[in-house]
């Protein structure tokens, strides 16, 4: 299969570009850099230098690529910029599914996430909706999820990966991440907001998966939904933290906002047949203080 691998250069599509050459797709893949164009010709793919949000150089990236399936992996996350980040999920999405449309382009697989469902008390499935929030940031984050699903579903077929928390190489919660940095600082609290936590490398090999999946949008999370008292001390210790503050210091006395459930990856396990390599999150940290020794 030829694929379009945008963002190609981010921790996911780091991942997924050797991935998707070992399995002998051919890939065209994109960086917003010289330097990344550089990078990507070396790992063996045909690179493209792109800008997503330029529409006419879409068009013509996505035209001249000529792929059978377009993987969006693009984020602003790694500069922190969330406002950036909203913009690419609504005006750069809507730029490749425009460009998919005129270049007769069917399938598209997108990165999505899995905490932005409604509040409950059980991990979130793919029926809960999306939260409807008006509370900023909160509100402009789930506004560029909604349309970059939407755009998503606009092509025949196409697979909205919902992934947790991303842990491991290029993330924050690398040992060497920002969340590492912020618990040596003494600034991550262990209260009961619960998480859904995902190997970086699992999230590639979903992608991978999903290239044969129908449509629809799936949560890609590991097997154990954790509350912040139980994985950050873990996390603290793996990265060789000092032990967090338990209960939170934001006014809710150590209790969670609604959306803080978690989520449910049955139909991605039963449905899908995907299984994560680390089923949880304590398997994962461990191999982080592997990797940075306390």
């Amino acid at each position: 299969m030829r694929i379009l691998l945008a963002g190609a250069t981010g921790a996911i599509g780091r991942q997924l570009l050797p991935l998707l050459l070992d399995a002998g797709h051919q890939v065209a893949a994109t960086s917003r850099s010289a330097e990344g164009v550089a990078a990507l010709r070396e790992r063996g793919a045909e690179a493209i230098r792109l800008d997503v949000f330029d529409r006419a150089a879409v068009e013509r990236a996505v035209a001249e690529a000529a792929p059978d399936a377009i993987m969006h992996q693009l984020t602003a996350l790694a500069a922190l910029d969330f406002a950036a980040n909203a913009r690419i999920r609504r005006e750069g999405t809507r730029n490749l599914v425009d460009a998919a449309h005129r270049a007769g382009v069917g399938r598209i697989v997108a990165q999505s996430i899995s905490w932005a469902y409604q509040g409950g008390d059980t991990p979130a499935t793919e029926a809960t909706a999306l939260d409807d929030t008006t509370e900023q940031p909160r509100a402009t984050t789930v506004a560029g999820l909604r349309a970059l699903e939407e755009a998503a579903a606009e092509l025949p077929e196409h697979v909205v990966l919902r992934y947790g928390t991303l842990y491991g190489p290029g993330t924050w919660y690398a040992p060497d991440g920002l969340t590492a940095q912020r618990l040596h600082r003494g600034e991550l609290t262990a209260g009961a907001a619960v998480s859904s936590f995902l190997h970086v490398e699992d999230a590639a090999l979903a992608a991978l998966a999903a290239l044969d999946w129908p449509s629809g949008t799936v949560n890609i999370v590991d097997d154990e939904p954790a509350a912040a008292r139980d994985w950050v001390p873990v996390l603290a210790a793996a990265v060789g933290a000092p032990p967090p503050v338990v209960g939170a210091t934001d006014g809710r006395g150590g209790g969670r906002a609604g959306w803080e459930r978690g989520a449910d990856n049955t139909l991605a396990r039963q449905a899908r047949g995907w299984r994560p390599t680390r089923a949880s999150w304590r398997a994962g940290f461990a191999e982080l203080g592997r990797q940075h020794p306390a």
